[in-house]
């Protein structure tokens, strides 16, 4: 996929809704979430939701999130995601894992459109500074490791856990 670093956006009343299974793969895509990211459903049915994963998202979000999320937990974060077409466009994402006799049996996921200042002023240098610290280690393993850690040292100095400073955060939008 070409990127085009053109943003596309949907209107504040919708919500992106999926479901994967345990593995990742697409189970259920409404109607907002194909027209936002341009496939129909057959092309996204069976498909890793990695499918719109956007490069500019830093891997250290994501395993945060799927750890998160496999423990049982809901978990919110801020995500870019890419169009079929290369655009991209942004969401706040509520994760949760679906139990069924105390096992978790898919992932549920409802997207919003988030606040275009807190895209720009905080998401954006934070996701910068940890994809940074991605690209620049030469091996995958540690610049994850290393860009999770900074991650963690920044929520310690504000002296506040993920959904604290996740929820401080949502409160602007």
């Amino acid at each position: 996929m070409n990127l085009t670093g053109d943003e596309v956006f949907f209107d504040r009343d919708d919500l992106i809704v999926s479901k994967t299974d345990l593995t990742g793969r697409i189970t259920y895509a409404n109607h907002t979430f194909l027209e936002v990211a341009g496939y129909d459903e057959a092309e996204c049915l069976g498909q890793q939701h990695n499918l719109i994963r956007n490069p500019n998202m830093p891997r250290a979000v994501f395993k945060l999130l799927w750890d998160t999320v496999s423990e049982g937990k809901e978990i919110f974060a801020y995500v870019v995601n890419s169009a079929k077409s290369g655009d991209y466009y942004w969401v706040i994402a509520h994760v949760t894992p679906s139990m069924q006799n105390g096992e978790i049996v898919d992932y549920h996921s409802t997207r919003r459109v988030p606040n275009p200042e807190t895209i720009k002023d905080i998401i954006i240098p934070l996701y910068d500074n940890l994809n940074a610290i991605e690209q620049n280690n030469p091996s995958m393993k540690d610049g994850l490791e290393e860009s999770v850690n900074t991650l963690l040292a920044i929520l310690a100095e504000k002296g506040v856990s993920y959904d604290e400073f996740m929820s401080g955060l949502m409160r602007n939008d």
